[in-house]
């Protein structure tokens, strides 16, 4: 396995995961899959921004991928960042998104970012403990924001404080 800057081909594979996860769990809170042009523009994005899309290959298959983007866009916020781990169904449980995440913490640290944070819906308690394991710190816990599957939605709000 290695573990890489996403290109160009790897946005069937990144697209492929994020439908995966879109239709079969609350971790984004959307109820549409994503075409081949999302993944696309994605990647095109991130470049402009000078942001990473960092993947997990294995035998030409994209296993994994994390990125970051803006926390918010006014201007005074552009130290902080938001970032998304997502990783195949058939690799979870395997340590791979802690490694996607100990990719992206230092491309986050050479960008002058102060604060990563994360959105992670309340129920997915294995997200929570990666996250803490690698030293975010839960700072908000929004009730009901989200309704999928019929269900209303928590997120919780975690972050790390990166430079001091």
């Amino acid at each position: 396995m290695e573990i890489r800057e996403a290109v160009e081909s790897d946005a069937g594979g990144i697209v492929e995961i994020y439908n995966e996860v879109i239709a079969n769990s609350t971790a984004i809170y959307t109820e549409n899959p994503v075409s081949l042009d999302y993944g696309s523009a994605l990647l095109k994005t991130r470049r402009e921004q000078s942001y990473p899309v960092i993947v997990a290959v294995s035998g030409g298959e994209v296993l994994g991928f994390t990125s970051f983007g803006d926390f918010r866009a006014w201007p005074c916020y552009r130290y902080t960042v938001e970032h998304a781990v997502h990783v195949r169904v058939d690799q979870r449980g395997r340590g791979l998104g802690r490694q996607l995440l100990e990719t992206l913490i230092p491309k986050a640290i050479a960008l002058e970012k102060h604060v990563l944070i994360a959105g992670i819906d309340a129920s997915n308690a294995i997200s929570i403990r990666l996250h803490r394991r690698l030293g975010f710190e839960a700072v908000a816990h929004l009730r009901e924001v989200g309704r999928k599957f019929d269900r209303w939605l928590d997120l919780v709000f975690m972050q790390r404080i990166l430079v001091s």
